[in-house]
């Protein structure tokens, strides 16, 4: 029962996990669309002297989609192997970027002046971005909560696969074939005789003349 159990946990463990990996490619898709248009803006005169340490928000996009990446591949080989240091680290990871979200979002909501904290960004996509939130706020609402609960959610679900253990089934059952396969065919369950151990015993010559005659 508890072999089936963990399979069960593996494979929702995966699947939730896939949700992060999937945002994590949106958000490497977004940001290469944003690299494209920025390059194309290139092309004008007047930038002909940018600093190339302004596209500072493209590089946070890029990076924070492939740390999600990152972290559900990390969560896939920590489920597929059930291995305790993987799990935790997992855990971890897991907790330390929730703790992270939650704190930009409390600046975010309580700080009315949370852009004057950021650096400046000449190259506009960060204004663009949050029009583009702005202007769909209940899908992004939407969406910050799934994220939220798939964390905690893959939290929770390590924690329970980390408590049962390793499967090691697998090794038990291929031991019962090697065991079942040294087995006789024929009178599988028939006894090796017990010897007795002692002296041997030779025959005389006597009693092989006796014999002959």
């Amino acid at each position: 029962m508890a072999r089936v159990a963990r399979t069960c946990l593996r494979s929702i463990l995966k699947i939730v996990n896939s949700t992060l990996g999937l945002f994590g490619i949106a958000m490497i898709l977004y940001g290469l669309w944003m690299l494209r248009v920025w390059k194309r803006d290139m092309e004008s005169p007047s930038f002909d002297d940018f600093d190339y340490t302004a596209l500072w928000f493209i590089y946070t996009f890029l990076s924070i989609g492939a740390t999600l990446c990152l972290i559900t591949c990390l969560g896939h080989i920590s489920a597929e192997s059930s291995n305790g240091f993987c799990l935790s680290c997992y855990m971890v990871i897991i907790f330390l970027l929730l703790l992270l979200e939650t704190l930009v979002a409390a600046d975010i909501l309580l700080n009315s002046d949370w852009e004057k904290d950021l650096p400046e960004d000449p190259t506009g996509r960060l204004h663009d971005f949050r029009e583009f939130v702005e202007s769909n706020f209940d899908f992004f609402k939407w969406i910050a909560m799934l994220i939220i609960l798939v964390q905690g959610f893959s939290i929770l679900l390590a924690m329970i696969l980390r408590a049962l253990g390793p499967n090691n089934g697998s090794k038990h059952d291929i031991d019962e074939e090697y065991t079942s396969a040294r087995l006789p065919l024929i009178n599988p369950h028939l006894q090796t005789p017990q010897y007795v151990v002692g002296e041997p015993r030779f025959t005389t010559k006597n009693d092989a003349w006796n014999i002959n005659k």
